[in-house]
């Protein structure tokens, strides 16, 4: 065995971990002592470390999360990320993101879980509390739930006051019986309101009377239901691909039409239209081609239209049918959204013709997959499974695939191969 020396003041963060991964292997192959004391004891330890750990955990995913690293690696969200790739229970992987996103709010919560002075629990009890709060609030809430953790209330007691922190702030500022602007609506008549964001989502926010309700449940909740015992979105993840899936029109119907030079489609860089003038760049009218719910008007020399659609584009009924029965949820392995609520995907490209709608070149990816498939195809590897399934894995960034091979920068992302270290502190 190769032993490993660390000076924990100078050694990086990379070799830190790499040490602690080594140390975690080494103590995970050791047998338990007898001494039941012995083992609560080092229980305790143990787990306090771990909760120091997770101070800097919170930081490189709050870092990874900031930057949009996930996506580059082919998955939608940073939640989808630690749930998928590091296996996290959704629950867990949404407790770690939202602690990571609220960290640099809670200078008090982070300075004390990093020390040691708070346990993790308490930590992401807080950071959850306070996620929905303005900044002003968000101080406040702070100090108050941190006084009552002082006090010695449990972890699952603070997190009833952080539900309830809405309504302490506003018993503080004697605001609990003003109603806001949406109640004062009313409740006869539904209302949408939507706000885009800075980088191009949308919020949406509103209030739906019994009837239209109805209309809702009965529409979305059959399509909003866990796909299987995998699937690990929680219902407002589910809920917002079954509206998404119904507007779309389900791949079965084509209400939205972009105008474009075949140049375009073919690579050009003309941009596009929509039937009211609104301009699209080429690239994006090439992603947008791609989506179920979009027909291309192609045009030729003179704005002569080519065709409208292709018919042969949108598997039919039957085949979407045998689709869905192959696939139960998104080919990109690793994926839970429902076949259901997949588009169907040209395996090859459906782009000129050049993969003709049949069964067998045909696959159901979710809609976030299928526009990285074609965004980024060189980070998808596509083979079929022995029940002639096509399985799409993902692979790393090319800059990431020529670190790993060493001819890009430096950075062992692995574990290293010793079990031993001599310590220098």
């Amino acid at each position: 065995m190769q032993s490993v020396t660390v000076e924990l003041g100078a050694a990086s963060t990379m070799e830190l971990v790499n040490a602690l991964s080594a140390i975690a292997t080494e103590l995970a192959s050791r047998e338990v002592p007898e001494s039941a004391a012995a083992c609560l004891e080092l229980t305790e330890t143990l787990v306090a470390a771990c909760d120091m750990q997770e101070s800097g955990l919170a930081g490189f995913i709050g870092r990874v999360d900031a930057a949009g690293e996930s996506a580059r690696w082919g998955y939608p969200s940073t939640q989808a990320w630690l749930r998928s790739r590091l296996g996290m229970r959704d629950s867990r992987a949404k407790e770690r993101l939202t602690l990571a996103r609220q960290r640099h709010r809670l200078p008090q919560v982070a300075e004390r879980l990093a020390a040691g002075d708070l346990s993790y629990g308490y930590a992401a009890t807080v950071a959850d509390s306070v996620a929905r709060l303005d900044d002003t609030d968000c101080a406040e809430a702070e100090a108050t739930l941190l006084g009552f953790v002082d006090q010695g209330f449990s972890a699952g007691k603070v997190g009833a006051f952080g539900r309830r922190i809405r309504d302490l702030i506003a018993e503080r500022d004697d605001t609990e019986d003003a109603p806001d602007e949406d109640t004062k609506r009313g409740y006869d008549n539904s209302w949408l309101t939507t706000t885009r964001s800075l980088d191009g989502g949308r919020y949406v926010k509103g209030w739906l009377n019994p009837e239209d309700a109805a209309i809702w449940d009965g529409t979305l909740a059959p399509l909003a239901k866990p796909a299987g015992p995998d699937d690990r979105r929680d219902l407002p993840e589910r809920t917002a691909a079954a509206l998404s899936s119904v507007l779309s029109g389900g791949h079965k119907a084509s209400k939205v039409t972009v105008i474009c030079d075949l140049d375009t489609l073919t690579g050009g860089n003309a941009p596009a239209r929509l039937t009211d003038g609104s301009p699209i760049p080429a690239a994006q009218a090439r992603r947008i081609a791609l989506s179920a719910g979009v027909s291309p008007l192609l045009l030729g020399r003179g704005n002569t239209p080519l065709y409208l659609g292709h018919r042969e584009r949108f598997a039919s009924a039957a085949q979407r049918q045998v689709l869905e029965t192959l696939y139960p949820s998104c080919a990109v392995r690793g994926c839970e959204v429902p076949g259901t609520l997949c588009e169907v995907d040209h395996v090859h490209g459906w782009a000129l013709g050049r993969s003709p709608t049949d069964i067998d070149q045909l696959a159901l990816t979710c809609g976030w997959h299928n526009r990285f498939k074609h965004s980024r195809p060189d980070q998808i590897h596509i083979t079929k499974d022995q029940d002639g399934r096509y399985v799409y894995r993902l692979l790393p960034p090319p800059d990431a695939r020529r670190s790993a091979t060493g001819a890009g920068p430096p950075g062992n992302i692995g574990p290293p191969d010793t079990p031993t270290l001599d310590w220098a502190a």
